[in-house]
């Protein structure tokens, strides 16, 4: 399902601007990462798509909703956002329960729950803590389990916001094994991140965001190249493209291999490293 953000202005009741004219189209099955410093509109912007605000100026559809015209409830059957602190979406006494909720307050049956909250358990390895409080889990674990109740209710577009946070390597292998899984689905996911070494290896595009604006938005390869804007977003591109720079390579580098890659044609071709 697409998400389309036109021409986008919205202030909080204080008086601050949060994002100013903002247009972003994303279709559907992408991974897009918005990315940008702290304040710069990201995740207002996730809120706007999934209703809890509401634009003043200018219209966001998700699909062929405009986000005015329909309740937060009737939006979660088609936007999923896991909180970057999963202890502000998680309520109930086990993480079955805890998964459970969402597509049952959708109204689907409890053979389709019941299928729905397994594969989610699984999907983030959790199926033998299904009995256990979600309180009793780490904090990255928890967040595996906000995750996972996002993906029991199955909406065709899920944001992330800062996954990455807190997770160790196999934590961080399970999110990417999640985002793979969603491709197949042709499900869009959106991730919110500072993480620019996970954006370089499993989105598609990128959008950075700075001071309510988006200054660029388009393929990974071509965003990075663009120093003088990330600079102004005061994004720092991975690490393997900063490395690229230094040593003048003539192809931007997305992972190890591709910077091998790229090393090995500008020494002609000489071997591995």
């Amino acid at each position: 399902m697409n998400l389309s953000v036109e021409g986008v202005s919205f202030a909080y009741p204080n008086g601050a601007q949060a994002l100013q004219d903002v247009s972003l189209q994303i279709p559907a099955g992408q991974q897009v990462a918005w990315i940008g410093a702290n304040g710069a509109g990201k995740s207002t912007l996730a809120r706007l798509a999934n209703g809890l605000l509401r634009p003043l100026l200018g219209r966001v559809q998700v699909g062929d909703w405009d986000t005015r015209e329909h309740r937060v409830s009737e939006l979660a059957h088609r936007v999923g956002h896991v909180f970057q602190n999963p202890d502000e979406q998680l309520f109930a006494r086990t993480l079955r329960e805890e998964v459970a909720f969402g597509p049952r307050n959708l109204g689907r049956s409890p053979a389709v729950v019941n299928a729905a909250v397994m594969e989610a358990l699984a999907a983030l390895d959790l199926s033998d803590l299904a009995e256990v409080n979600p309180y009793d889990l780490p904090p990255a674990r928890r967040k595996d389990l906000g995750l996972a109740a996002i993906l029991a209710m199955q909406p065709p577009i899920v944001i992330l916001d800062e996954p990455t946070t807190g997770q160790d390597a196999e934590g961080l292998e399970r999110l990417g094994r999640v985002l793979r899984q969603a491709r197949t689905r042709s499900q869009t996911m959106i991730t919110i991140t500072h993480d620019m070494e996970f954006c370089s290896e499993y989105a598609d595009r990128l959008a950075v965001f700075s001071e309510g604006k988006i200054l660029i938005e388009g393929p990974v390869g071509e965003v990075f190249r663009r120093r003088d804007l990330l600079d102004l977003a005061q994004v720092e591109p991975p690490q393997l493209i900063r490395l690229a720079d230094r040593l003048h390579l003539p192809d931007l580098p997305l992972g190890v291999d591709s910077f091998l890659e790229s090393w090995q044609a500008a020494r002609g071709g000489e071997g591995r490293p």
